[in-house]
């Protein structure tokens, strides 16, 4: 399958920051990875000025999240139809960020899940455990909660990605090492098998995401089980995100 690799700006970015999009958008141009998929993450105050900046380039641009509604009386939030109005493909539910700071349950997740369907979004639904977990030994139980719990019976590999950030890694510059990223990956390929079935669960995408940057992409993007990445502060600069992408060049992953 043809890898992903997304940038999440997360709470980063004025309209000065588009000039990075630019510049990406050139590197790719000059030089090409065909082997691997390219998806943007704006925050959404942005989204529309990016489509225009992105328009005809292959770069895709997804958002970070949405509400299960479609409209309503819901001041501050957005909907997933808004989301693919201004132009976004995706859109990011369940991150650790939403979960934690806004107390946001998988039964949530699991609806914002089922409105990025609606809207024909695709969905990437984010897992990970936390620093305590990891330490206790809950990683594998906290997953298959998460799973069971946000990933609807509607989700198949056309309209879902599953992103794993261990917590603990998240811009902490900490990862876990290839072997434990593999025995995660491949635990989860079985848990949605479970789920979706064997068909399903093989063709569905699995990012890693968590501290990725230039200096591992290569060591974590190449593990089995890991079709891409969930790029955090490193997808900021076009030369980073460039470089992490570029590790596909060689060939891809299957």
């Amino acid at each position: 399958m043809r890898p992903l690799v997304a940038g999440n700006w997360k709470m980063n970015g004025l309209d000065s920051a588009l000039a990075e999009l630019g510049a990406l958008r050139q590197r790719l141009a000059q030089a090409p990875v065909p082997e691997a998929e390219i998806m943007v993450c704006p925050p959404a105050t942005l989204l529309a000025r990016a489509r225009e900046v992105l328009a005809g380039s292959d770069i895709e641009l997804g958002a970070q999240d949405c509400h299960p509604l479609v409209s309503g009386a819901h001041t501050g939030d957005i909907s997933a139809e808004m989301l693919a109005d201004a132009g976004a493909t995706a859109v990011i539910v369940g991150h650790s960020e939403r979960r934690i700071d806004h107390g946001e349950p998988d039964s949530l997740v699991n609806a914002k899940a089922l409105a990025a369907y609606r809207a024909g979004l695709t969905a990437i639904i984010c897992i990970g455990e936390t620093e305590a977990q990891h330490r206790d030994g809950e990683t594998l139980d906290v997953l298959k909660r998460q799973l069971r719990g946000s990933v609807p019976e509607e989700a198949r590999a056309a309209n879902t990605v599953i992103a794993y950030e261990p917590v603990w890694a998240i811009g902490s510059g900490l990862t876990p090492t290839p072997a434990d990223v593999a025995e995660v990956h491949g635990f989860i390929r079985g848990v949605l098998s479970q789920l979706l079935g064997q068909n399903e669960s093989g063709a569905m995408r699995l990012l890693y995401g968590g501290s990725v940057k230039p200096a591992n992409a290569a060591e974590l993007l190449f593990v089995p089980d890991v079709n891409g990445a969930l790029v955090g502060g490193a997808s900021l600069k076009a030369d980073d995100f460039y470089a992490i992408i570029e590790v596909y060049r060689a060939g891809g992953k299957a």
